[in-house]
């Protein structure tokens, strides 16, 4: 027998996200339900093959303002997508799939590496990602807590 779902929890329109499996470094991430997929700021996208499967390495820049500060990661690619930018551009973007933790709970999401060098965030957490997750207080920042206890 399944165990009960969780209640939804209340987050705020930004948040301190974990990536755990990529990262031990928190991203402060837009939470937008105008977006249907989450998105990260990545560098050197680079596509390889591993045991006959597909595979990306990248570069996460997790902090704002701060090129310095570079993880490398490797993923399995999960799946090759046209998105739509804020912009209106299609892109072309590789998805992952890694464990998203806010708020001391975590799940797995699809996130696609993006170059997010204009953008005011470093990662967009879309509404796939939230759906049936969390309520959203747009006029609130940080339910989840700070950056160091995220």
């Amino acid at each position: 027998m399944a165990g009960k779902p969780r209640e939804p929890f209340l987050i705020g329109w930004r948040e301190w996200a974990g990536l755990p499996e990529l990262c031990d470094v928190p991203v402060k991430a837009k939470i937008d339900t105008g977006a249907r997929t989450s998105a990260i700021h990545a560098w050197n996208i680079n596509r390889f093959e591993k045991d006959g499967a597909p595979w990306v390495s990248f570069e996460l820049h997790p902090v704002q303002k701060d090129n310095r500060t570079r993880i490398a990661c490797t993923a399995p690619i999960h799946d090759v997508r046209e998105v739509r930018s804020s912009d209106g551009a299609t892109q072309t973007r590789i998805v992952i799939r890694t464990r998203l933790k806010l708020g001391g709970r975590s799940w797995p999401i699809e996130l696609t590496l993006a170059r997010r060098d204009q953008m005011g965030f470093r990662m967009l957490i879309g509404r796939t990602a939230l759906k049936r997750r969390v309520l959203i207080d747009p006029a609130k920042s940080f339910l989840c807590g700070r950056a160091d206890r995220n």
